[in-house]
């Protein structure tokens, strides 16, 4: 099996969103009757879907979907974490898919679908749906602070994975991806790639994670310190960085968004996780970040500095800390009612637009378009 990816393609084939319908957005706000800024972030938002739909006026957000990938990493063996490193990611999937969880209640309440994907899990994959483990990858994965989290060819197929699902969600007419993780041990994991790629030191990316003490702290840092050892010899390769100090979780995630921009999909980022992966997408293809936005701040240091580096600012404040997308749904009532607002706004006074005929859509190349070419 080829065991590489040309990045590159993803460079040219992320295009920036439709700044015209930006522009009309922001002009209707003006036209309407309505205090300048009177809406504040909302106007920011609404223009934001605008440009990512292509369209002015917007229309109202109506199939968001949580998108969770779930992963276990070798280094919670070492204690990094206050979840147990055996069994803690298959409980938490177990739990967003009987609804128990505090996402799959959530969403329930905000209309959104939830979607598990399991590419990593250290369980037993006959004990989850076929669905959620249809793009799993291997269990469990390696210790990077001694070892590679995967192979080379690992590495392809779980990023070839996260574009497939992007291929998925955008043929399914899913309108926003609120992104999310499973997996204990991945804030560390997160904090040695933003480590590595802002070139700063293990304790400056060391979060609490799951609420852990001192004593674990330092453990975690002494572990984010021994893998960005391993990371800073293959910073110029992305796909191998993702292999030798990320996870199945980690390369899925980094093709997803990447996809996702491809496909002009919107996303919303949620904890450090999907913020460490959006920072090696934007290595990648320097575009992409201008389709995602940014659902919450977890007061994780990682994080912050991912975000300064993308130049994202999140919409809100909450410290929630605990992944599974929790973040960034908080996000979705936001843009709807940003959505909303927007597309019930009218312009005074109202011109009708001569007829026309429907705009033909480009066709935007899907994962297997890109892997043909490879």
């Amino acid at each position: 099996m080829d065991t590489t990816v040309d990045l590159d393609a993803f460079s040219s084939l992320v295009e920036r969103p439709d700044e015209s319908a930006r522009r009309a957005a922001e002009e209707r706000w003006q036209a309407a009757d309505r205090p300048r800024g009177g809406l504040g972030r909302l106007e920011e938002l609404g223009s934001w879907l605008a440009s990512v739909q292509g369209r002015s006026p917007v229309l109202p957000i109506s199939a968001p979907k949580v998108l969770l990938f779930a992963a276990d990493h070798g280094v919670a063996a070492l204690g990094v974490s206050r979840m147990p490193a055996e069994g803690g990611t298959a409980a938490r999937v177990r739990a967003v898919l009987d609804g128990s969880a505090p996402v799959a209640r959530l969403a329930a309440r905000y209309g959104a679908q939830v979607r598990v994907v399991d590419v990593a899990v250290d369980a037993d994959p006959a004990g989850f749906p076929d669905e959620v483990v249809a793009h799993r990858i291997r269990r469990g994965s390696g210790r990077i602070d001694v070892e590679d989290a995967l192979t080379a060819q690992e590495t392809v197929r779980a990023f070839r994975a996260g574009m497939a699902v992007a291929d998925e969600e955008a043929d399914a007419g899913t309108d926003l991806v609120l992104l999310g993780d499973l997996g204990v041990g991945s804030t560390t994991v997160a904090g040695v790639l933003v480590g590595a790629l802002c070139g700063t030191d293990a304790a400056a990316v060391t979060g609490r994670g799951s609420g852990i003490d001192d004593r674990v702290w330092m453990v975690k840092c002494a572990t984010i310190r021994d893998s960005l050892r391993r990371a800073r010899p293959v910073l110029g390769d992305q796909l191998a960085l993702l292999g030798a100090t990320g996870g199945a979780d980690f390369a899925a995630i980094t093709g997803f968004l990447l996809q996702a921009a491809v496909r002009r999909l919107p996303v919303v980022l949620d904890g450090v996780v999907s913020a460490a992966c959006a920072l090696v997408a934007q290595r990648i293809a320097f575009r992409a970040p201008e389709w995602w936005r940014a659902g919450q701040s977890s007061g994780e240091p990682a994080q912050a500095k991912a975000y300064d580096r993308l130049t994202l600012t999140p919409l809100q404040d909450q410290g929630i800390t605990m992944g599974e997308g929790v973040g960034a749904l908080l996000a979705l009532p936001l843009l709807q009612a940003a959505g909303d607002v927007l597309a019930d706004e009218a312009p005074k006074p109202v011109v009708p637009a001569p007829p026309s005929g429907p705009k033909e859509q480009p066709k935007l190349p899907s994962a297997a378009d890109l892997l043909r070419k490879l």
